[in-house]
């Protein structure tokens, strides 16, 4: 397993990191399609025996049940020094005031709470899943400047916003001496490609780190447009982020489906294979649920696409509205 930096920080990650939001009882959240603990356990593992090293989740991920199997298969088949575990917080987790969000009061009970269900001292990378409209940017950042200095985080990150947002929270650690981002991770696939207008550019020029989601876009670029999945049929969010775009997307599906038979490898493969050809990115977020999506991830690493590949798969795509930023 090839090992980069995260941007400019010294931090040592994995090319590919496992997504650990498809871990948890689906009594515990919003997702039918999430998988139990031995279930993920065997995912994790496989992880693990594949060099995988690098593993992100959220607080948000099963009601927090996530960070509980991802914590307990960390103890019981790696050593901790050895793996890079990234959570989040801002979804709601409880009623009331603190319970959401990127207040102090939020970001200091969440972290704690984080903390006890990966049962470590420290996360290696803290993010902020979203932007917070109803905190101020200087409360959150010193927030999660004193939340590195207690000890509790070694590195901060964000997710999903618009580009003046990330480029005022980094403005604003700056000008206070707290501590900047180290990485964003934006959505991005051959389905979605708006973040090269704004963000990419702006991560590659201020040496952050970049880990996208859905980078197969939540399974459809895996498979030919007229199939479908138990989870595509119940994910709400693939739903929102896709659905309106279908007949432009259609072209890019096919595209795939070209490319990777005249290569004789799985559409998978291909699409992560362009993902990781934005030198920009410094890992894609794998949202694996069986050891065969983590085969064809590990494939992808050694495919290099070339430039009339790329330029066949990045042909038939159309600007879409922004989404995933909320």
């Amino acid at each position: 397993m090839n090992r980069t930096r995260l941007g400019q920080s010294g931090l040592q990650i994995s090319r590919l990191c496992l997504g650990c939001m498809s871990f948890g009882a689906p009594e515990r959240g919003p997702h039918a399609w999430t998988m139990g603990e031995e279930d993920s356990r065997a995912v994790i593992r496989s992880a693990l025996e594949q060099g995988i090293t690098f593993f992100d989740t959220a607080n948000s991920y099963s009601l927090g049940q996530s960070e509980e199997i991802l914590g307990r298969a960390i103890r019981d088949f790696a050593q901790r020094d050895e793996v890079v575990i990234a959570t989040k917080v801002y979804h709601r987790m409880r009623p009331g005031p603190g319970g959401a969000g990127l207040s102090r009061k939020a970001i200091l009970q969440a972290i704690d709470d984080s903390l006890a269900r990966l049962g470590t001292d420290y996360v290696d990378l803290y993010q902020v899943h979203r932007w917070d409209y109803e905190t101020p940017i200087e409360e959150t950042m010193e927030a999660l400047h004193d939340v590195v200095k207690a000890g509790k985080a070694r590195y901060i990150g964000a997710s999903s916003m618009f580009t003046w947002q990330f480029a005022k929270a980094q403005q604003v650690a700056s000008l206070n001496g707290w501590t900047r981002f180290t990485s964003m991770q934006p959505h991005l696939n051959l389905l979605y490609r708006e973040e090269e207008r704004e963000m990419l550019p702006y991560c590659a020029d201020q040496g952050i780190g970049v880990i996208p989601w859905s980078p197969v876009a939540r399974g459809r670029l895996a498979r030919d447009w007229r199939e479908t999945s138990a989870r595509q049929e119940s994910d709400m969010a693939a739903k929102r982020l896709y659905d309106a775009t279908i007949d432009a997307d259609r072209r890019v599906i096919d595209a795939v489906g070209q490319v990777a038979r005249a290569r004789g490898v799985s559409r998978a493969e291909i699409a992560l294979a362009w993902v990781l050809s934005r030198n920009v990115v410094s890992a894609p977020i794998i949202g694996a649920r069986t050891t065969g999506h983590l085969d064809a991830a590990v494939k992808a690493l050694s495919i290099s696409l070339t430039a009339d590949e790329t330029a066949a798969l990045e042909a038939p795509y159309v600007p879409h509205a922004v989404a995933g930023h909320t």
